[in-house]
């Protein structure tokens, strides 16, 4: 019989709406010890994902893009949009202003190997577990792998 995801996700993770103040989000990562949570909507629907990646902005702060100035005009020699991104997130106060949005997700019935591949390819540390209607109903984490390679 194969290994599903349903198997070794954590059922009904801890999650936070998108209104959440980021120092209180914050402390549920670190009380928890956790590295992620989902972001939902009032109904449970995932919105985005919170990671510890988008917090290291808050203490790193976010660098100017490198530019050149020529005839009182500046030139940015990259997307100065990057910049007005991570600067947000820098300076963000809730979740919202600093998630990921558009997270990789799972179903419950996916072969484990299957989300085990995903987490791979797209190099992500957790996905979120959704039901048919896109409802938050579990979290897989590469520890939980860990766990199912080592039950073998």
């Amino acid at each position: 019989m194969s290994k599903t995801v349903a198997d070794y996700m954590t059922p009904n993770p801890l999650t936070v709406t998108p209104q959440t103040p980021l120092k209180e989000a914050i402390q549920i990562l670190a009380e928890h010890r956790i590295s992620g949570l989902p972001v939902v909507d009032e109904g449970g629907k995932l919105l985005g994902i919170l990671a510890n990646a988008d917090l290291m902005w808050q203490e790193t702060g976010a660098d100017p893009p490198p530019y050149i100035m020529f005839l009182d005009s500046v030139i940015f020699l990259e997307n100065p949009a990057k910049y007005e991104k991570e600067l947000h997130k820098a300076l963000g106060q809730t979740v919202e202003e600093v998630m990921s949005t558009k997270p990789i997700t799972v179903k419950p019935d996916q072969p484990l190997r299957e989300a085990a591949k995903l987490m791979h390819e797209k190099h992500v540390r957790r996905l979120p577990v959704l039901d048919e209607e896109g409802k938050v109903v579990g979290i897989l984490t590469q520890g939980d792998v860990i766990q199912a390679l080592a039950a073998e």
